[in-house]
């Protein structure tokens, strides 16, 4: 769970004061404990707002179990009083917060003073893409910083959060924040502040996050998905993690596909194995997955440049399978100079050396190779991760009818079982050699190129490790091979 401490500029009140200059006032010392207290009252209400606010609940897992644990939504006050940025309540004890929470417009809590909840029903939010500024020159980080940032940019008008934004992996402090504004005349009241806003004395860059979108597809030079992927992960559409609003449409749209019968019979897990990591496949477009499983592994990808305009697929699988156990995935549109190469790890010095060493022609012409860019990597990686989708879920709509039908291990009505020895379903399919094969690359690689046009080849992530849980290894036929150009599919 991201804290985020929404607050609103209009409610706060000043926590410090002149003393008074001939002794103290009794009277004016209650006037400021009594405003020190108010305060911190609201402070507490604002961050408990937060959670339960449309901008947090339906994207934080945990709040959203607690949030749907009863039909009446109400959620423990107790549980909401344990958390992080709650902290600085806790000595005050638990009757303190109840008192508190009782101050919000948003929230309303039980006879019992036990559990809070909202006072109305959770919606999509809308227009946070257009609400959200993006602003740099924060310097260094530090214990206090989240409080100043959110003090900072409530003088604008109020927002629903502050994100501090950090590098993936070392969780280090950018310097930089997307802020979402609860309104749009808070987002032009900062952008186009006079003076312009600055921090410690050091003017800020600031723009809208939509520029700021803009600006880094043209920094890298993206274009087609990998500028689309890059949009939805700073837009927010392709927001990582959980999402509830996705996971209610999903649900449903599967109990009205299953009918009556789908609650009582759920369907198997349909799983790959992709460049390391479980990938959960859904129904969705004849097998998918969701970008934000789809794990990123820097360096197991190549980009060739320079290559014919008919680069074979062979000429490159042929040759680095003598150094790979498992083919690598090609995407190539014919006519094209350059191509990417997905493998099914992140390469090393070596690895890299071999390909450069033994590939240096394609097509009949000197080739150079290199790293693609980070995002082009990962809108790569999600594109072999999809296509790997749709095989593992191909197969395992399938499973029934490859056991065969009447004709034993080979079946009348089946497809051949296995290769076809004991039935007339073997004999006739023509398109297999001598029985079936796994559910490996090649078997599957007839299909994708047909009905593809040769654009790219076949992704081998999930083959032997990929189906439904709890079956075997499914067994099917080899399919027709493609022929484009008068080169095999390979």
């Amino acid at each position: 769970m991201e804290d985020v401490q929404p607050t609103d500029a209009s409610k706060e009140v000043a926590t410090t004061s002149a003393a008074p200059e001939n002794g103290s006032s009794s009277a004016a010392e209650g006037a400021s404990g009594s405003d020190d207290e108010k305060e911190k009252k609201l402070r507490a209400v604002r961050q408990v707002e937060f959670y339960f606010a449309d901008s947090n609940l339906p994207f934080d897992k945990f709040m959203w179990t607690l949030h749907t644990a009863n039909e009446e939504h109400w959620v423990p006050i107790k549980t909401v009083a344990s958390f992080k940025r709650m902290r600085e309540f806790q000595a005050l004890g638990l009757d303190w917060v109840v008192d508190a929470l009782k101050l919000s417009e948003e929230l309303e809590v039980d006879a019992a003073g036990e559990n809070v909840r909202r006072k109305t029903e959770v919606q999509p939010p809308k227009g946070q893409f257009e609400r959200s500024i993006y602003a740099k020159g924060f310097g260094k980080e530090d214990p206090t910083l989240q409080k100043r940032l959110e003090d900072f940019f409530n003088k604008y008008g109020k927002t629903n959060a502050v994100r501090m934004r950090r590098v993936e992996g070392t969780k280090e402090f950018k310097g930089s924040v997307f802020v979402e504004f609860a309104d749009y005349k808070s987002v032009e009241a900062f952008l186009n502040a006079d003076p312009k806003p600055t921090w410690e004395g050091q003017e800020l860059l600031i723009m809208s996050k939509e520029a700021y979108c803009d600006m880094k597809i043209k920094e890298k030079g993206l274009t087609g998905k990998a500028a689309d992927l890059r949009r939805q992960n700073i837009a927010g559409s392709g927001r990582k993690g959980f999402n509830a609003f996705k996971e209610m449409a999903e649900k449903e749209k599967g109990e009205k596909k299953g009918g009556k019968d789908s609650k009582d019979k759920p369907k198997p897990e349909v799983f790959l194995e992709f460049l390391g990591s479980k990938i959960r496949v859904h129904e969705e477009d004849g097998g998918s997955v969701k970008p934000e499983d789809v794990p990123f592994v820097k360096g197991a990808s190549l980009k060739f440049d320079g290559a014919g305009d008919d680069v074979s697929f062979d000429e490159i699988k042929g040759t680095l399978k003598e150094r790979f156990a498992r083919a690598p995935f090609v995407k190539y549109n014919k006519g094209d100079s350059w191509g990417l190469v997905g493998f099914d790890k992140a390469l090393s010095e070596e690895d890299i050396a071999y390909v450069k060493e033994n590939l240096k022609k394609l097509s009949g012409k000197d080739i150079t190779w290199s790293i693609p860019e980070e995002e082009q990597e990962r809108a790569f990686q999600l594109e072999r991760a999809t296509s790997a989708a749709k095989r593992a879920f191909s197969f395992s709509q399938n499973r029934d009818n490859r056991s065969g039908g009447r004709g034993g291990r080979g079946g009348r009505g089946g497809r051949g079982g296995r290769g076809g020895r004991g039935g007339r379903g073997g004999a006739r399919d023509r398109s297999a050699k001598s029985g079936g094969e796994k559910a490996t690359a090649p078997a599957a690689s007839g299909e994708e190129q047909a009905g593809e046009k040769r654009k790219r080849a076949v992704e081998p992530d999930g083959g032997p490790n990929m189906g439904v849980r709890g079956q075997g290894v499914p067994v099917i036929q080899s399919s027709k091979k493609a022929k484009t150009d008068g080169e095999a599919a390979s």
